[in-house]
């Protein structure tokens, strides 16, 4: 990362809450890198053992490591830290802050209704954005370029909305949400019924609530209710890619990951971790802190507290002896052809 505001020494431990170990060669950092790629200027970090030869050869200017670690690379600064990763993203967050500065301002080509509730003053409107009749958007928000917002749309305070980010009538937006480029709150749930031949389209007149702190990722799509509202929970973050139905609940401190598709109705307790490529069905419920991996398939309600895989999903390690099962099918037939063979001779 480059062309960010530098950070000292003193400024890095404060950050990180951490302890100077060893000096290095530098003593103020601009950017950010991976312990391969990271140069003096850099600030980098060991969070996971994997990359310890890499640690031990690297040339950034400082790294931050756990208490474990007790071999220094010559010539660099090492910072003790209880959390790598971490202390890492508040460095991180610092820097990206300092080098994007909030600047308050409306954009002239901007198209903002006249009943919009906002104090150009404090707020951050870029190019092209359209903003419709009886929106509110709160204090410190930004909202990227080409994004359009719908009509009564509520947006909270220190909100990012990237550019080209649709959020359609009446959806509702807490503080601190960030939506990156591209994602879309609000369509039509996809509800039709089939009636003399035709699939004919059921109104969707429900809304999208997301609350604070929540992250949705690029090309995500939230769709409103069918009635009522679908739900995300605050600090829950969406990755690229995720397709959540009409009236799904998503409860507190959620992960989903990218290439997810959530079904009408479904819900998600709280703290559940859901990888990729997974799909639930809808009219379900995931209990808390219920973890899906890659490409889980749930077909039917599950609880809490349980590590599920597979297609339908199952707990973790039954799937894993079926799998460890599947893999020895190939020779079990190829013996049973043999023994079949053999029989066959003797009669």
């Amino acid at each position: 990362m480059s062309n960010y505001v530098e950070l000292t020494i003193e400024t890095i431990t404060k950050l990180t809450g951490g302890k100077m170990l060893q000096t290095g060669s530098s003593t103020t950092f601009q950017g950010v890198a991976s312990l391969d790629e990271a140069q003096k200027t850099d600030i980098s970090f060991l969070g996971n053992e994997k990359y310890y030869n890499d640690y031990l050869a690297t040339e950034a200017g400082i790294v931050l490591v756990p208490p474990i670690v007790d071999t220094y690379p010559e010539g660099v600064g090492i910072v003790e830290v209880e959390n790598p990763s971490l202390a890492f993203g508040e460095v991180m967050k610092k820097l990206a802050a300092d080098s994007r500065p909030f600047t308050a301002g409306i954009h002239p080509s901007a198209i903002i209704a006249e009943d919009v509730t906002l104090d150009p003053s404090k707020v951050s409107i870029k190019a092209g954005v359209i903003i419709e009749s009886g929106a509110f958007i709160g204090d410190h928000t930004e909202i990227g370029p080409g994004a359009v917002i719908g009509e009564n749309v509520k947006i909270g305070d220190a909100c990012l909305i990237y550019a080209n980010v649709t959020i359609r009538e009446n959806c509702q937006l807490g503080n601190r949400v960030i939506l990156q480029p591209g994602c879309v709150i609000g369509a039509d749930g996809y509800g039709y019924e089939f009636v003399d031949g035709k699939h004919l389209k059921i109104d969707q007149v429900g809304i999208v609530t997301i609350a604070d702190d929540v992250e949705i990722g690029a090309n995500s799509t939230i769709d409103r209710a069918r009635f009522g509202k679908t739900s995300i929970g605050e600090g829950t973050k969406i990755d690229n890619l995720v397709q959540i139905a009409h009236n799904v609940k998503i409860g507190k401190h959620c992960l989903v990951v990218a290439q997810t598709g959530i079904a009408g109705s479904a819900e998600f307790g709280d703290y559940v971790t859901c990888a990729a490529q997974s799909g639930i069905a809808g009219h379900l419920k995931v209990g808390d802190k219920a973890t899906l991996m890659g490409r889980t398939g749930v077909m039917k309600s599950l609880d809490g507290d349980q590590v599920y895989w597979g297609l339908p999903a199952r707990p973790a390690k039954e799937e894993q002896k079926k799998q460890a099962a599947l893999s020895r099918l190939p020779s079990l037939i190829k013996e049973v052809k043999s023994i079949r063979q053999k029989l066959d001779k003797i009669d």
